[in-house]
């Protein structure tokens, strides 16, 4: 009974490691995950066009990339890249942002990656 107990732990901490360790995510999940991350705003590209093409949002800060620290899964990732446009947002004097682009980059052999965005700073206006 013990052999079997440890068998099944061991399979359970192998299924949550190789979980954990999933490399990226797909376009759809960072879009709808990202904007719940951030203090800043979000916009989709189009919304931040129309924005700007309306006088509701001037663009600040064009093409900004972004190095988000290496956290323990995607998920962590994610919320270190959304710390890092909050403070970016914020130094710019603006109050939102326009995800341009996302990568994962595989840094060393172990096949970690670390998550890269690029970005646009938005100020608008609260209506």
């Amino acid at each position: 009974m013990n052999k079997l107990k440890t068998i099944f732990f061991s399979t359970f901490i192998l299924i949550l490691l190789l979980w954990s360790c999933s490399s990226s995510m797909t376009p759809v999940e960072v879009n709808n995950t990202l904007p719940t991350l951030t203090k800043s705003t979000f916009f989709r590209q189009a919304q931040a066009t129309e924005a700007i093409n309306s006088n509701t949002c001037k663009l600040l800060v064009q093409g900004r990339t972004y190095v988000a620290p290496i956290g323990f899964t995607t998920k962590n990732d994610l919320k270190n890249a959304a710390k890092g446009i909050d403070e970016w947002v914020q130094m710019d004097g603006g109050n939102a942002y326009v995800l341009l682009n996302y990568k994962w980059v595989t840094v060393n052999d172990d096949g970690s990656t670390q998550l890269y965005v690029d970005f646009d700073t938005l100020l608008c206006s609260k209506n």
